[in-house]
C-alpha cells in the first residue's frame, strides 16, 4: 500500500467518525480485533451485529457458508459505531477482512479510500437487486458490494386515534390533507405526530423523507422546496400538532411517545415492528406522503456486504462464494425476517409480503427509498447532514427562521 493511500485512509477516517446510522438500534457490543486467521483456509468476516452470539441463526449462516465454500469463518462482531474505523486502521496494516459487511453510508467513503474492491474487480452479481437500493453502495458509476437488507421510514398510526378524530386514513395523500388530519386529531382531544428532530445523524434521517418529498436535494438545502419541508414541521410545532420533545427525541424516545397510544402518527422504522405489535393498539402503517401526492422518498438505511481489498487477490474468488451465498434468495429471507430488514430483490419482497401482509406498506416505501449518500454525494453527505440537523434545531427551536437556517446550512455545507 503506497503513501497517497495511507494518506487518503488518514483523511477518510475523519469523515466516518461523522457518519451515524440513525437506523436500528443494536446493543452494544465488542469484537476482537485479532489478525486473520493464518492460512487460506481461513476467511474472515466483519458484521455490526454483536447482538448475534454464536448459536444464533445468523452465525449458523456465516458457518454454513463457509462450509459450502470450502473453508472455514472466523467472525467479528463490532457495534456500528466502531466498525468503520476498526475497518480504515486494519486497511492501513494491510489486514483487512475477507468480508466486511457496514452499514450503508459509510461504503461510499471506505470506497473513496481505496479499501474496497468493485464488483467489476471480485465478479460479484448484483443483477437482481433493486436499483435504488444498489445506488447506496455506488460511487463515480463503480459498485461496491451489494445489500443484505433494506429499512426506512414510514408513518405507523393508531386506529383508534384517527377514528376518534374522525379521520379516514385513505384521505391522507399529501402534506395538506395529513396537516387537516393532525388538526381534527387535537380538537379530539388527542396528540398529533411524534418523530425524532435530535441533532445528530438520526435527526437528518428524519427530516430526509419530507425534504426529498418537497423536491429539494441536498446540494441545495436552502432551496424553497427545502425551506417549505421545514416550515412544515415548525407549523407543526407551533399549532401543538408535534410536541416540542422532538428536539430531543432520539428515535427510541419518540416511538416511545407514540407507544402510549396517545398520538396519532409516529414517524419511524421497520424494525420497531416487533414493538408496534406489543403495543396494545391497533396501528396502521403508510409510506410517508409527498408534498403534492404519492409516496416521498425516504432514507435506506440496512448494510452492505462488501470485499476489501487484499494483497493477496487470489482470496476475492472464495470470499466472493461466501457473499453470493450470504445473499442468495435462499438465505436472504430468513436474514432479513430475523434483522426485520426488507430484502433487496423483488423476488424475495414478494415472499416476504406473502409470508407477512404487514410487510407490504414497508416494502412499498423501501420501493420510494434513497440512498443518503446517492448522486455522487459520497463523503460530502456526512458535513451536508451536520448542517441540516442544526438548521432543523435552529428552526424548530425559533433561534432562526426556517429560511435563515436552511441560507446557513448551505453556506456552511459548502
Amino acid at each position: 500500500m503506497n503513501r497517497s493511500t495511507r494518506r487518503r485512509l488518514t483523511a477518510a477516517a475523519m469523515t466516518v467518525v461523522a457518519v451515524a446510522t440513525g437506523t436500528t438500534a443494536c446493543s452494544s457490543g465488542s469484537g476482537s480485533t485479532d489478525a486473520k486467521g493464518a492460512g487460506s483456509g481461513t476467511y474472515t468476516i466483519w458484521d455490526p451485529y454483536p447482538q448475534f452470539a454464536k448459536g444464533s441463526a445468523w452465525v449458523k449462516l456465516l458457518d454454513d457458508c463457509g462450509t459450502k465454500a470450502g473453508v472455514k469463518v472466523k467472525r467479528t462482531a463490532f457495534d456500528t459505531s466502531d466498525l468503520a474505523n476498526k475497518t480504515l486502521l486494519a486497511a492501513q496494516q494491510d489486514n483487512s477482512p475477507d468480508v466486511l459487511i457496514v452499514d450503508n453510508p459509510v461504503v461510499s467513503t471506505l470506497a473513496e479510500a481505496g479499501v474496497l474492491t468493485t464488483t467489476d474487480d471480485n465478479d460479484l452479481d448484483t443483477s437482481k437487486v433493486d436499483a435504488n437500493l444498489l445506488a447506496a453502495g455506488q460511487s463515480h458509476g463503480k459498485t461496491y458490494g451489494t445489500p443484505i437488507g433494506a429499512n426506512t421510514l414510514a408513518l405507523y398510526y393508531n386506529k383508534k386515534v384517527l377514528k376518534t378524530a374522525g379521520v379516514d386514513i385513505s384521505s391522507v395523500k399529501d402534506w395538506k390533507s395529513l396537516t387537516e388530519a393532525l388538526a381534527k386529531v387535537k380538537k379530539a382531544g388527542k396528540k398529533g405526530i411524534t418523530f425524532s428532530a435530535i441533532g445528530t445523524e438520526e435527526g437528518s434521517f428524519q427530516f430526509l423523507p419530507w425534504f426529498w418529498g418537497s423536491g429539494a436535494k441536498l446540494t441545495e438545502v436552502d432551496s424553497d422546496e427545502a425551506v417549505s419541508a421545514l416550515s412544515l414541521w415548525k407549523g407543526w410545532l407551533d399549532r401543538g400538532y408535534a410536541p416540542n420533545s422532538v428536539l430531543n427525541n432520539t428515535q427510541t424516545t419518540s416511538w416511545q411517545e407514540f407507544a402510549s397510544g396517545d398520538y396519532a402518527f409516529a414517524e419511524n422504522g421497520t424494525w420497531q415492528l416487533a414493538n408496534a405489535e406489543k403495543a396494545g393498539f391497533d396501528y396502521g402503517v403508510v409510506p410517508v406522503p409527498s408534498a403534492t401526492g404519492g409516496d416521498a422518498a425516504a432514507p435506506t438505511g440496512g448494510e452492505f456486504v462488501t470485499l476489501p481489498v487484499q494483497g493477496d487477490t487470489g482470496r476475492y474468488a472464495t470470499s466472493q462464494k461466501l457473499v453470493s451465498c450470504l445473499t442468495s434468495s435462499e438465505n436472504l429471507l430468513a436474514t432479513d425476517t430475523t434483522l426485520s430488514y426488507v430484502a433487496p430483490t423483488s423476488e424475495v419482497q414478494d415472499k416476504q409480503a406473502a409470508a407477512n401482509p404487514a410487510l407490504k406498506p414497508w416494502i412499498d416505501a423501501v420501493k420510494a427509498a434513497k440512498g443518503r449518500t446517492s448522486d455522487d454525494l459520497g463523503t460530502k453527505y456526512p458535513k451536508i447532514s451536520e448542517q441540516l440537523w442544526k438548521a432543523v434545531q435552529s428552526a424548530l427551536s425559533g433561534s432562526k427562521s426556517p429560511e435563515d437556517a436552511l441560507s446557513a446550512a448551505q453556506s456552511a455545507a459548502k
